[in-house]
């Protein structure tokens, strides 16, 4: 497969916003692909949030195979950093995330308070796009969104949400880039669909996953596609996914093209296996 490249042009001006929010920052929650932690976090995180609290959420866990999900949380927290899976369409999203946030922030609500202060916290949820930033904050704001207008102080245009009295969110997601040096990582993106699918070969992309779904969790790829076994040998996968779901052309040619689409929009619905793609070892 070709070099898989993603570079935005507004990269810079992205960055230089960023860098002025986080002036008014006091926790940074990270959200990351439970499925693809590393691929989905940014290496500059670290340069970029120094000093702050923070707070990583591993979300779409609800597709990721679960004890890789514990041991990315024990990988962050390892590190001083509070973790925890989540889906940022259930339920239960707003109150992991919340809970987290206060705990993250409690040192330094702690130090204000022996000054004499009531602090109150300044949050904002960043990450690379495709993550859930925007469904995260929509759950957490819930009814409270714009309760909190604009500050004097505050740059024109930034609106907080006030979550709990001494809890605010800021209402726009603080946009962060994949870096795609390293091509293994980046076509972990591209099977979850964080890359625009219009700039691959569909085709390759889908006999890479359907290959690596097939090395690690065969039994289900084959409950899936009923013509594909362990033995299936890659350059047939595609067409073994024709002969699973019949999708021919006329003239009964194979229809690949489809089965590519349909593989890959599967795979990101969960609809084959819970997978991670990448696990904590690989970052020790």
């Amino acid at each position: 497969m070709p070099a898989i490249n993603w570079y935005p042009g507004h990269m810079t001006k992205t960055r230089r916003m960023l860098q002025e929010n986080l002036k008014m920052i006091d926790v940074v929650v990270e959200i990351l692909d439970a499925r693809a932690p590393l691929a989905s976090r940014n290496p500059d995180f670290d340069d970029l949030f120094a000093g702050k609290a923070r707070v990583v959420l591993l979300n779409k866990s609800d597709l990721a195979d679960s004890n890789a999900t514990k041991r990315w949380i024990t990988h962050f927290n390892h590190r001083g950093i509070e973790a925890a899976g989540i889906s940022a369409t259930g339920g239960s999203a707003k109150k992991i995330a919340v809970s987290l946030i206060e705990k993250a922030a409690k040192p330094r609500v702690n130090a204000m308070k022996l000054k004499g202060v009531n602090k109150v916290v300044r949050c904002m949820i960043v990450g690379i796009p495709n993550v859930g930033k925007s469904t995260l904050i929509n759950r957490i704001a819930g009814q409270n969104r714009a309760e909190v207008g604009d500050k004097p102080g505050v740059t024109r245009g930034k609106q907080w949400v006030k979550i709990t009295p001494y809890l605010e969110l800021m209402d726009t997601p603080g946009m962060l880039w994949p870096k795609l040096e390293d091509q293994e990582l980046a076509k972990h993106l591209a099977f979850l669909g964080s890359i625009k699918d219009e700039v691959m070969d569909s085709e390759e992309l889908a006999l890479d996953l359907l290959a690596y779904l097939n090395e690690f969790a065969p039994a289900q790829v084959a409950e899936r596609y009923s013509k594909i076994t362990a033995e299936t040998p890659k350059e047939e996968l595609l067409n073994a996914v024709c002969r699973s779901r019949g999708f021919l052309l006329r003239g009964g040619e194979l229809d690949t093209e489809r089965a590519a689409h349909v593989s890959l929009d599967e795979f990101r619905a969960g609809k084959v296996a819970r997978i991670t793609l990448e696990q904590p070892g690989a970052v020790e």
